[in-house]
């Protein structure tokens, strides 16, 4: 068969089958009388598996080592095309998701994009002094996108620049509460964390639906902070997670500080005051959870939690009926 016939049967023009001859990928079985490429059916179907390969990614230079190479297998060029792939989609993506948050920065001209491009790689930088300078930047100047600035929270790992951080999205309107929501469900428990500081920290209006649904989380740290957050705002519905990150001994002080706002009226106090004793009668509580559990009564104003800690000043635990009396003594000189 001529190659003029070849070219027409398998759609690969003329020229590139002469490319093929000149790389060694396709050697014609003969020639006729005339001189012209003779090609056989053997020849054919090498040009077949050589554009199969071609359709898979792989150079004029990997189909031949792979068609011609010693101990080139399906299995290896395979995985490698597979890592080759994953690691070029990875690269274009992260392009695209930049070009997506230059876009919404929406600049009125190239200084601005520019502006807005520098302000991206500063927040990727190794420096901590550059990322929390970037943060800072991003309030009230070039804007970033939301998005950037949720994706750096949920990576930061220095203090300083999470606050900062967590500082700019809030004044960025609570625009990000839903992005910041996604990461509560984050396979790694310290993104969870950074999620929910980076929420609590956003308006109320944005940020309270989420951190109600936090309440009931998975993640003890989720729903403790997320209860503290919504504690501190007056929710009564914080309460539970209040009262576990006491037994925790996890920010206690702060989740009784927490209750004491809860305690806004009579009705309210003798509930919280409830929950602590029920917590102290609890058999799983432990001693020096119960300990905590009986100062917090301190900071719940009422008669409810001054019974109970009359009741408890009589406890067989020593350490609980010595600070239950001691927190007697003090209402009494109030």
């Amino acid at each position: 068969m001529l190659i003029g016939e070849v070219a027409r049967r398998s759609g690969v023009s003329a020229r590139m089958l002469r490319h093929y001859e000149s790389l060694g990928l396709v050697r014609p079985s003969g020639r006729t009388g005339s001189g012209y490429r003779e090609f056989s059916g053997e020849d054919i179907r090498r040009i077949f598996r050589i554009e199969g390969l071609r359709s898979l990614g792989l150079s004029l230079r990997e189909i031949g080592q792979a068609l011609d190479g010693p101990g080139s297998t399906p299995a290896a060029l395979v995985g490698d095309l597979i890592r080759q792939t994953r690691e070029r989609i990875a690269v274009e993506t992260e392009l695209l998701n930049r070009l997506r948050r230059i876009d919404a920065a929406e600049p009125a001209g190239w200084d601005d994009a520019l502006q807005v491009v520098a302000l991206l790689k500063a927040l990727e930088a190794r420096s901590p002094d550059a990322r929390q300078r970037a943060a800072l930047a991003s309030v009230g100047g070039s804007p970033v996108p939301v998005e950037a600035l949720v994706e750096a929270a949920l990576s930061e790992t220095e203090p300083n620049v999470a606050g900062a951080l967590r500082w700019a999205l809030a004044l960025s309107g609570g625009a990000g509460a839903a992005l910041l929501a996604a990461g509560l469900g984050a396979p790694s428990a310290a993104v969870r964390e950074r999620a929910v500081l980076a929420l609590a920290e956003l308006p109320d209006e944005e940020a309270a639906a989420p951190l109600r649904q936090a309440l009931s989380h998975r993640d003890p740290v989720v729903r403790r902070h997320a209860g503290l957050a919504l504690g501190a705002r007056g929710e009564a519905a914080a309460v539970p997670a209040l009262l576990d990150a006491i037994v925790a001994g996890a920010r206690d002080t702060d989740a009784a500080d927490a209750l004491g706002v809860l305690a806004v009226d009579t009705a309210a106090a003798d509930e919280i005051a409830a929950a602590l004793v029920a917590r102290l009668a609890a058999p799983a509580t432990g001693a020096p959870a119960r300990g905590r559990l009986t100062q917090a009564l301190a900071a719940v104003p009422g008669p409810g939690a001054a019974r109970a800690l009359a009741e408890l000043s009589r406890d067989p635990d020593r350490a609980v009926a010595v600070t239950a009396t001691y927190l007697l003594r003090l209402r009494e000189r109030e």
